[in-house]
């Protein structure tokens, strides 16, 4: 059965990589071109060479931006369905697209929403060379934390529901994991490296792009994956409805 739930979560997670960069392409690209134009002439102002491009652009918001959206798509989706596997093997009878649904919410909220909101995504032209290294490191900090709190409200639901029930239990186990991630939020340094002049709108829009292309991902992944197991769970059940 894992190896039927792999095979669902691989394609499930290579769809969502699709649709994820399409998504991307159409609403973050323009943001990303305006930084680079505003990148470009802060340096030519101050009488700095231009970077030498690697990958050039049209590779960058081409072929690149998909391929590493789906095959980033599929290694999350393969881990998806193991988590599934597990986390189906605990629940009872839950039905597999809730399932789906209430992890790939879950997975979303601890994994992108939480750590965008304390360290949210900038396009070029954001940030100096010499702080990559500290803030890649307070990001994955964040994300690490904010990924151990819903491990511990996951945990701690079910004994929570059994004492108040399930709708309290699962309000009182967001509340644990909003607390811990909230902290955690407020302990870690803030980081401000936005040069004056850059537009708030660039800023604005790159960001809620960002934000909405892992939407897209994850929810994309969390139903088609509910529904591929839905069907393969009915096939695989003869007497079921």
């Amino acid at each position: 059965m894992v190896s039927a739930l792999l095979l669902r979560g691989l394609l499930a997670g290579l769809l969502a990589g699709l649709l994820a960069a399409g998504f991307a392409s159409f609403a973050g690209e323009p943001s990303i071109e305006r930084a680079i134009a505003f990148e470009s002439a802060a340096d030519q102002a101050a009488g700095q060479p231009p970077e030498p491009e690697i990958v050039s652009r049209n590779v960058q918001r081409g072929a690149g931006l998909y391929t590493a959206s789906i095959v980033y798509g599929a290694a999350l989706g393969g881990l998806f369905s193991l988590v599934f596997a597990l986390a189906s093997g605990r629940s009872g009878h839950f039905d597999p697209r809730a399932l789906s649904a209430l992890l790939a919410t879950a997975g979303f909220a601890a994994l992108v929403l939480v750590p965008e909101l304390k360290y949210p995504a900038n396009p070029p032209a954001i940030g100096a060379a010499a702080t990559i290294g500290a803030r890649t490191l307070l990001y994955f900090a964040m994300l690490a934390i904010s990924l151990l709190a819903m491990v511990l409200a996951t945990t701690l639901a079910p004994f929570l529901a059994k004492k108040l029930g399930a709708w309290n239990g699962a309000l009182l186990a967001a509340a644990v994991f909003i607390a811990v991630a909230g902290i955690a939020a407020l302990a870690l340094p803030p980081v401000d490296e936005v040069p004056a002049g850059f537009p708030a709108n660039v800023l604005w829009n790159f960001r809620l792009a960002s934000i909405g292309a892992r939407a897209v991902l994850w929810g994309t992944l969390g139903l088609a994956f509910g529904g591929m197991t839905q069907i393969y769970l009915r096939g695989a059940t003869p007497n079921s409805a």
